[in-house]
């Protein structure tokens, strides 16, 4: 756009390319590209990406998906974690997705992450509490006392 305005105020395409710190090609490209498609075509446009391997219908079809549960789908526990939404998807719909990617599908369908905490059923809360509060401390290293500086 830069470019464009200087050409209007009647500057050089050398002159401009220098001035941007660009080549007189791109300079040229620019303004090829704004005498044929306006000048509009010449802000910045970030690049498309690749194509979604989901429908938008298949898009809509995962919260009805999720909402069923992660046993529905053969997972012990009812927590989805991204590698298990990938997974449902690769079963529901034969397309692979990598897990990090199907973190941004569910922060798009307003999904929290979750991890599952696995914990022993056997574990008494309050014995450990009880041996972090007394035992711990008798067992916790401290470093010797000296009253002689160390030199090496």
């Amino acid at each position: 756009m830069r470019a464009w305005e200087l050409h209007e105020h009647g500057w050089k395409q050398k002159d401009i390319a220098t001035a941007l710190g660009v080549t007189e090609g791109a300079v040229s490209q620019w303004f090829k590209k704004a005498k044929t498609q306006g000048t509009e075509a010449l802000r910045h446009q970030p690049p498309p990406g690749a194509t979604a391997k989901l429908s938008q219908q298949q898009r809509a079809q995962l919260p009805a998906l999720l909402s069923k549960g992660a046993e529905a789908f053969g997972f012990r526990g009812q927590v989805w974690t991204t590698a298990r939404v990938a997974e449902m998807i690769r079963q529901q719909f034969g397309v692979s997705y990598h897990p990090a990617h199907c973190s941004r599908l569910l922060r798009r369908l307003k999904y929290s992450l979750q991890k599952p905490i696995q914990q022993a059923t056997q574990r008494n809360e309050a014995a450990i509490q009880s041996w972090k509060e007394h035992r711990w401390e008798e067992l916790k290293k401290r470093p010797p006392t000296r009253s002689v500086p160390l030199f090496s």
